[in-house]
């Protein structure tokens, strides 16, 4: 669950920069200003019944960063997935460009007890899953398409730092994010601005529109299909003390609009 959500935020630079749509060099700067910690909590619901509930937490010291992050399934996200994430991702910062150095989650609702770690060698995603997955996919992500993917809660935190960005400013582009096992491209495309009002913001707010688009690692049935990749999850960023910050995301499911609402912003 922690992908998708980095794609509707959860969810940083491609390597140590984040190109135009179409590959050229001559992308706007990334913001120079970072933070020392952001916390960030999240309710989501589908009408007025509770689905989830999501924490996020980053420290970023010289030249590194680091960060938690949870997410629990209830009420009717049951139905579907029980789910109890707890992930975490330290990493090398250059200004604002993030390049993981270790991410791993576990489901402690699963009876598997499965680590999905993955290592970052020479900003190659490797993943490192005890106990091993039965299939890495058909076909597995190769090589040379994790090379330069980011893991999903570096995808997430640099969504918080103004990353990607285009020739038209944040939110534009795409970012390669690997999970462990699946392979697939954000894509991120401006939609104006609306006012956004939550428990912890209120105010005028960028619309971005986040599309998934699937790479490999995906086995027979798993896959995205083009009506599911067709639909984005609308991120609404809020620039707070310069840093954009998603305050609030919907996206379309099979049970209905599910919206996700910022209840505790900090910035530091």
């Amino acid at each position: 669950m922690i992908a998708p959500l980095a794609g509707a935020a959860l969810l940083a630079a491609a390597a140590l920069s984040a190109p135009d749509a179409d590959g050229s060099d001559g992308a706007a700067p990334a913001l120079d200003r970072v933070p020392e910690r952001i916390v960030l909590s999240y309710t989501g619901s589908v009408w007025v019944l509770p689905v989830a509930e999501i924490g996020v937490s980053a420290v970023y010291p010289t030249g590194t960063y680091s960060a938690s992050a949870t997410f629990q399934s209830a009420g009717l996200a049951r139905w579907f997935d029980d789910t109890n994430i707890e992930a975490g991702v330290t990493g090398y910062r250059a200004g604002s460009a993030l390049q993981p150095w270790r991410y791993s989650h576990v489901n402690h609702a699963s009876e598997k007890g499965r680590t999905v770690g993955i290592d970052f060698p020479e900003a190659v995603a490797t993943p490192d899953i005890d106990p091993p997955f039965g299939s890495m996919g058909e076909p597995p992500a190769s090589e040379e398409e994790r090379l330069g993917a980011i893991d999903p809660i570096s995808a997430l935190l640099g969504m918080t730092l103004g990353m990607p960005v285009g020739r038209e400013g944040v939110c534009n582009g795409r970012l390669p994010v690997f999970d462990g096992k699946a392979r697939y491209d954000l894509r991120f495309e401006q939609a104006g601005t609306e006012n956004v009002r939550t428990r912890a913001w209120r105010g005028e707010a960028m619309v971005c529109n986040a599309f998934l688009e699937p790479v490999s690692g995906y086995d027979p049935g798993d896959r995205p299909t083009e009506e599911e990749t067709a639909r984005p999850v609308t991120i609404y960023l809020a620039d707070i003390d310069g840093h954009y910050l998603p305050v609030r995301f919907q996206a379309d499911t099979q049970i209905g609009k599910i919206n996700i609402q910022a209840t505790r912003i900090e910035v530091e």
